[in-house]
């Protein structure tokens, strides 16, 4: 059954992120919670499917202030699939040399934040544009992905380089190259990505323990609330502080 094979081949995945990327994750998060204990910001950023892992970390339930989500449009959203903002256009915008440069360009950033960046592969110019002009400015990048799937994979950047080989920490996602992990018979193309439940794996236990260690240092953690709970009449009013909090440490930005 296909079903059960792709579900065998994710919990592989975890089990694999469990056994070998821990001590990766602790690393992060530590650097993540400096950043948040001193008041400044985790920007976050990718191109397609590795912008779901943004979207999922904040604004969500259980997230909480620190992380600010960098989604161009053009590389987030081709779900027409066909006509603006397609399939064709977006690929061929994640590979423009420079376009990481002027997306840059938007924002203001602070030589203490901090850039993560989500990219399967790693070879596309967007992300690793970014990663070059994060280094400039003087933050720490840090990129989650298929790292030693890519090992040895030519980039299409001029520099020569990786996300990874740029990066000053990596958490490999531990997913194959290939994504998709289940045959199909008669078939050549394999179906079945399993890369983003490795990034939302990965996110996840790198966010709780960045909140774990924040904790445990005694920093107030702001975190958005489930509103949909019957009996919690406060739900809002924690929002509400939550967000004006958020609006705070993006100001500027």
């Amino acid at each position: 059954m296909l079903a059960k094979e792709w579900l065998n081949n994710t919990r592989g995945i975890m089990s694999r992120i469990e056994e070998t990327q821990i001590e990766n994750i602790r690393k992060v998060a530590e650097v993540m919670a400096d950043t948040i204990q001193s008041k400044h910001l985790v920007h976050t950023f990718g191109c397609g499917h590795a912008t779901l892992p943004i979207m999922e970390m904040y604004p969500r339930i259980g997230g909480f202030v620190g992380f600010h989500p960098i989604c161009e449009m053009p590389l987030t959203h081709f779900t027409h699939i066909r006509g603006d903002m397609g399939i064709h256009q977006f690929l061929f915008l994640e590979r423009v040399e420079g376009f990481g440069v002027e997306i840059m360009k938007s924002y203001n950033f602070d030589k203490n934040d901090v850039l993560w960046i989500f990219s399967h592969t790693g070879i596309n110019n967007v992300n690793i544009d970014i990663a070059l002009e994060a280094h400039k400015m003087g933050m720490k990048v840090i990129a989650f992905g298929s790292a030693a799937e890519a090992k040895g994979k030519q980039t299409r950047h001029p520099s020569g380089k990786t996300i990874f080989e740029i990066a000053d920490y990596v958490v490999d996602t531990c997913a194959p190259l290939q994504d998709a992990a289940v045959t199909l018979k008669n078939h050549q193309d394999k179906i079945g990505p399993v890369s983003t439940m490795a990034f939302i794996t990965t996110v996840w236990m790198t966010i709780t323990t960045v909140a774990e260690i924040l904790a445990d240092r005694g920093v107030e953690v702001y975190i958005n609330p489930s509103h949909n709970v019957p009996g919690d009449t406060t739900s809002r009013q924690r929002l509400d502080k939550v967000l004006n909090e958020y609006k705070k440490s993006v100001q500027g930005v």
